[in-house]
Order: structure tokens, then C-alpha cells, then sequence
């Protein structure tokens, strides 16, 4: 089979090499997807800048959601799956013309379901709905940042924080994203690059229930000066940290960014921090994958949530795709086709 193959770190145009592997052989309770589709991550513009300590060595298969059908089975309870289309989530190896994946990190998808609107739910919208339906709640009225509210998890928390009937102040780098922000129900977009944002919500009289951030670093403080008594920080990345040279002294100076806290402070002020890393929690407890997935999925092809495509490349462009994501010009999922 084929797959776009990480041989070098940085520069995205000359980072892959399109080579011939074996197909990988699925072990118990394991599954082989034939993949029509593949889903960009952030964390895969990390790996590849040598940034993200859970990626394989290289050369490297990165990718962690993927839509195609399923062509092997190991476990006779998994024959339901044999021959159906799925969105799926893999650890590393999404990249290629076939992955394999734990059977519970799949989930069957209808034929209407276009393949970039399918790579959408795996690991960012199962990102979202971790983080707002599972590890906190959100409640009517509540105001609430996104970080990065155009990006793919951004869009995803936008629609379930609206449908909960949340205020929702979210940022973004550009003016050109505010409208699709909008659109998405954002009340109140920020352009981090030109405004302070945490005077913005300051001059809108309230603070923060919940602050959802992926940037890291700078940032995490500023929101939990936000939270109201009670609040709730939840992390799912440090993108602060992409793009940037300074190997461990630059991670050093991202850590000291986001300070030092004591659960005492926690006590005192009843406010929260919660850690959300979906590879972490596949690894560990898939059913939660199950579980996430099925749910996007069914709220998907009931309307109750809306997946933005932000671009769609060809295999040989994955440099360009890569490089489209990690400028944070894009808006909504990128996602590569075979």
C-alpha cells in the first residue's frame, strides 16, 4: 500500500515522501480500514516539527481519524463492522491507503455523509464533546471562551455551546473569520492579534463559567483570571508552542508561562482545571472513544451539529495541507483524499 510518510522535521513541502509499506495486520479486537479519506490535526503539525513527544519516531505514519471501510475483522463480535463505512479513529498510521484501529474507535457512517464532513468527527469533535458534554457541563447563560473558535475543535465547541444556549466570546487571528465565528454562534469574536482579550470580556461585565483553550502557555492565566468563582479552565493543547525554534529551553519557557498553581488556590477560589488528550484516553479507555463517537455521529446525521470543511487536498499536496493548517489561516476540518 501507499502512505505519505514523514522523513523530515519542519519545512512541510519537503517533510513527506509518498512510499510503498506492508499493510498493517490488525491484532485482537483490532479492525483493518481500507481509507478513502484522512483527517489533519494540529498535533500532526507538531509532530512534525519535533514538538509533540507521543509521536512515533521516524520515518513516521502520522494521522488520527480516518473514513473508509472496513475490510478485516479479528473477533466475530466485531462482524457488524465487516464491509461498513466508518469514521475511526486512529493511534498514528492514518495516513495510508489502510490503518488499523481498536474496533471500539469506530463508528458506522451513512453513504450521504461526505468523507471530509466524516474525518471531522473523529478526533476533533470527539475532542469537543469530551470536554463539553463529559468532563464539565455547560448550563444556559453561561459565558464561555474558545480559543481558536475557527479551527476545528473551535467549531465544534461553538455549535454544542450554542445548542446548551451558552454567551460565547471566541478568538481568532483574523477579522475574515469573524463572520464564519458568527455563523457558528460566537456572540463576541476576538482578534487576539489586534485586541486584548481579556479586556474585551472584561468590558462586557462578566466573567467566565468555562474557558476552553488549545493555545497553552500566556494564555492559561489570563483565563483563570477570567473564571468566575466556580469557573473551569479545560486544556486540550498548546499551540503557543508550534512553529517555534528553541528546542527544550523554548518548552521550558512555554511551561513557566503557564505558571505555578497550588490546589490549595484551587480550594480557595472553587475554580477548576481539567486536562483533556484523546490519545491518552483511547489508549486507556477506549469505550469513552466509543462513546464520544457514536454521539457526534448521531447528533451529526440528526442536524444538531454542523462540520465546516476547511480545505481538502489530494495526497500528493499534503505538504500544502499541512502548511495551510499550521499558517491558522484555515477555517473548520482539512482533510486529504486518496
Amino acid at each position: 500500500m501507499k502512505a505519505a510518510v514523514l522523513v523530515r522535521k519542519g519545512d512541510p513541502m519537503n517533510a513527506f515522501q509518498i512510499q510503498e509499506v506492508p499493510i498493517p495486520k490488525p491484532n485482537e479486537n483490532q479492525v483493518l480500514i481500507k481509507i478513502s479519506a484522512f483527517g489533519l490535526n494540529f498535533a500532526d503539525v507538531m509532530a512534525r516539527n519535533g514538538l509533540y513527544r507521543d509521536a512515533p519516531p521516524m520515518p513516521a505514519i502520522l494521522g488520527y481519524d480516518v473514513v473508509g471501510e472496513v475490510v478485516e475483522i479479528v473477533n466475530d463480535k466485531d462482524q457488524h463492522l465487516l464491509g461498513k463505512r466508518v469514521v475511526a479513529m486512529t493511534r498514528f498510521g492514518g495516513y495510508a491507503e489502510y490503518a488499523i484501529t481498536d474496533a471500539r474507535a469506530c463508528a458506522i457512517i451513512a453513504d450521504s455523509t461526505p468523507s471530509a464532513v466524516a474525518a471531522a468527527l473523529a478526533t476533533q469533535y470527539c475532542t469537543a464533546y469530551r470536554a463539553a458534554c463529559e468532563a464539565i457541563h455547560l448550563f444556559k447563560d453561561d459565558h464561555i471562551l474558545i480559543h481558536a473558535a475557527a479551527g476545528g475543535v473551535g467549531t465544534a465547541l461553538s455549535q454544542i455551546a450554542k445548542q446548551k444556549g451558552c454567551i460565547i466570546y471566541g478568538t481568532a487571528g483574523s477579522n475574515d473569520k469573524f463572520d464564519y465565528m458568527r455563523e457558528n454562534g460566537v456572540d463576541f469574536p476576538i482578534n487576539y492579534r489586534t485586541q486584548d482579550y481579556r479586556k474585551e470580556i472584561q468590558n462586557q461585565g462578566h466573567n467566565l463559567q468555562v474557558a476552553f483553550n488549545s493555545i497553552g502557555g500566556s494564555t492559561f492565566k489570563k483565563d483563570y483570571q477570567l473564571l468566575e468563582k466556580g469557573g473551569t479552565s479545560v486544556i486540550y493543547g498548546v499551540a503557543e508552542r508550534s512553529g517555534k525554534k528553541g528546542g527544550a529551553l523554548a518548552t521550558l519557557q512555554l511551561a513557566w508561562k503557564f505558571g505555578v498553581m497550588s490546589p490549595i488556590q484551587f480550594l480557595v477560589n472553587s475554580k477548576g482545571v481539567i486536562g483533556v488528550n484523546m490519545l491518552h484516553i483511547a489508549d486507556h479507555q477506549p469505550l469513552i472513544i466509543q462513546r464520544c463517537l457514536k454521539a457526534v455521529v448521531e447528533m451529526t446525521e440528526s442536524n444538531l451539529l454542523e462540520p465546516r470543511i476547511g480545505g481538502e487536498f489530494g495526497i500528493h499536496d499534503i505538504g500544502k495541507a499541512h502548511a495551510f493548517l499550521e499558517s491558522r489561516q484555515s477555517v473548520g476540518k482539512i482533510t486529504v483524499s486518496w
